[in-house]
């Protein structure tokens, strides 16, 4: 990592007041671009969260339900698959930069909408990008297929994700609850 790179060349001239700021600002990237491994639950009648975060909003959204998981800098940002399935659609929209818990960022914030079916639902997952977040990434693309839980973007910084659930899942989720990506179950099929 660059900074960690400088903060040792800062050190070797005797710049120690540099070095110190340069390692704190590295051991935050280090903590922040964490990527954990997760093992995601057996039963394949469960969705699971896209993101690690909070539950900020739970309600109706055009012909289903939207689940809102908003990430603080602290949480891990790496974006996992809620089900298993095929990407049929990925599409990106370019726009503001509103706070992540307001609700207009899901329509008017930079955001990546992945549209993922599988064998009994199709759902909706949106990376949007906060007032901090300035870039949505995402590692997969149309054609693709998403194992359970698995890998297929991030969010630099604090940002939402949301989930845009069939009206055939049970939400098994609150508004304030804390999840974690690949393994909290948050909907169940019927």
């Amino acid at each position: 990592m660059v900074p960690g790179l400088i903060a040792v060349a800062a050190a070797v001239l005797g710049f120690w007041y540099v070095a110190v700021f340069l390692f704190v600002i590295t051991l935050f990237m280090a903590f922040f671009f964490r990527d954990p491994k997760r093992v995601p639950p057996a039963d394949p009648d469960v969705v699971v969260s896209p993101a690690d975060g909070r539950v900020t909003r739970i309600g109706p959204s055009g012909s289903g339900n939207v689940i809102s998981i908003f990430l603080s800098p602290l949480d891990v940002h790496i974006n996992r698959s809620p089900i298993p399935g095929k990407i049929v659609d990925v599409i990106y929209s370019p726009g503001k930069f509103l706070m992540a818990t307001n609700e207009k960022a899901s329509l008017v914030n930079e955001q990546n909408a992945l549209t993922i079916q599988g064998e009994k639902i199709t759902v909706v997952c949106k990376q949007i990008a906060g007032i901090l977040a300035r870039r949505v990434v995402c590692w997969k693309g149309k054609g693709d297929n998403l194992g359970l839980g698995e890998r297929f973007g991030m969010i630099k910084f604090s940002s939402r994700t949301d989930v845009l659930l069939p009206l055939n899942v049970q939400i098994t989720v609150k508004e304030g609850q804390r999840v974690r990506g690949g393994t909290t179950v948050i909907g169940r099929i019927s």
